[in-house]
């Protein structure tokens, strides 16, 4: 379900209770250890962090005037998101998986750039910050331009 709010705060505060704490503690988690350069906006509904267009003009292939989205979150109607669109392949993926066995006895339920959990309980936090911390703008502009060409 993709929310019609148009800042962060109006987002947490349309939520159902049961989710207003986890979304505000994951976002808390990402902030604290996002590296600098990414800007926090909403995005496709959804909390976003993104390369802004003054860092990279060219903004993201299916639609240039929207920011290259790096990392997102939301509250679905069955589970609460998470989209890191670095974390589908290679050298991360492998890290996350490996990380994800040691940090939580959960099974992940995860899909290319998506995962997803079923209850606040269920995410893993500490998780979730190594994670938003494991990759700066500038690789992931080197990792997308590098992925599109393909």
């Amino acid at each position: 379900m993709q929310s019609k709010t148009k800042t962060v705060k109006e987002y947490i505060e349309s939520l159902p209770d049961d989710r207003k704490q986890i979304i505000s503690d994951i976002r808390k988690v990402i902030l604290k250890n996002l590296p600098k350069g990414f800007e926090e906006t909403m995005q496709y509904g959804m909390i976003s962090y993104v390369v802004p267009h003054k860092t990279y003009p060219s903004g993201y292939h299916c639609n240039p005037n929207d920011a290259l989205p790096f990392i997102s979150l939301a509250s679905q109607k069955n589970h609460i998101a998470l989209y890191h669109m670095a974390v589908y392949q290679g050298v991360l993926h492998d890290w996350f998986l490996a990380a994800w066995k040691k940090a939580t006895d959960k099974k992940l339920d995860m899909g290319k750039a998506c995962i997803r959990f079923k209850k606040p309980e269920d995410v893993p936090l500490k998780l979730i910050g190594e994670l938003s911390g494991k990759v700066t703008p500038k690789q992931w502009i080197e990792l997308y331009e590098n992925t599109i060409k393909k």
